[in-house]
């Protein structure tokens, strides 16, 4: 099983889209392996964005990033990078297929509500840039429920 690192950007998280996009992972049988709600400070962000440093909108990035809260999550499942792009979608919303997160809440290429790991490389260094070294720290098992047709509701 591959891990990947998802993360609800200060927009998504103002919208209170959180909820609707972890069901979308899960209804696409994704385990939710960690999840965190934080603020992220600006050294945090700019090691984020780092290969975007020389670029002329990385203070843009970095400031948006640091405007709010964000939900950042550990996601496995087969081939979890490739396939949470995909439920994602293209970055720009413009060119995003409805259906995809992005092509639903997305607003415009700034504010594009999640970021999603590009590499299974990429999503180990992310995972413990925001989790820390020991990522085990914040996962959890998922445990089997179990129903009784007996229960009490």
């Amino acid at each position: 099983m591959e891990r990947t690192f998802v993360m609800v950007k200060p927009d998504g998280v103002k919208r209170g889209l959180i909820g609707d996009i972890v069901s979308r992972f899960e209804q696409k049988g994704f385990t939710l392996r960690g999840i965190k709600l934080l603020h992220i400070d600006r050294p945090l962000a700019e090691r984020h964005y780092g290969e975007h440093r020389e670029k002329p909108f990385f203070g843009e990035l970095v400031d948006y990033l640091t405007s709010g809260e964000a939900c950042a999550m550990i996601w496995e499942g087969q081939h979890a990078v490739a396939n949470a792009r995909s439920l994602i979608g293209k970055t720009n919303p413009v060119e995003a297929v409805p259906g995809t997160i992005r092509g639903d809440f997305a607003m415009d290429v700034a504010s594009n509500v999640v970021h999603g790991s590009d590499s299974p490389e990429s999503a180990e260094r992310e995972i413990s840039l925001f989790f820390g070294e020991s990522a085990a720290v914040y996962m959890f098992p998922n445990p089997p429920i179990t129903h009784s047709a007996n229960a009490a509701h």
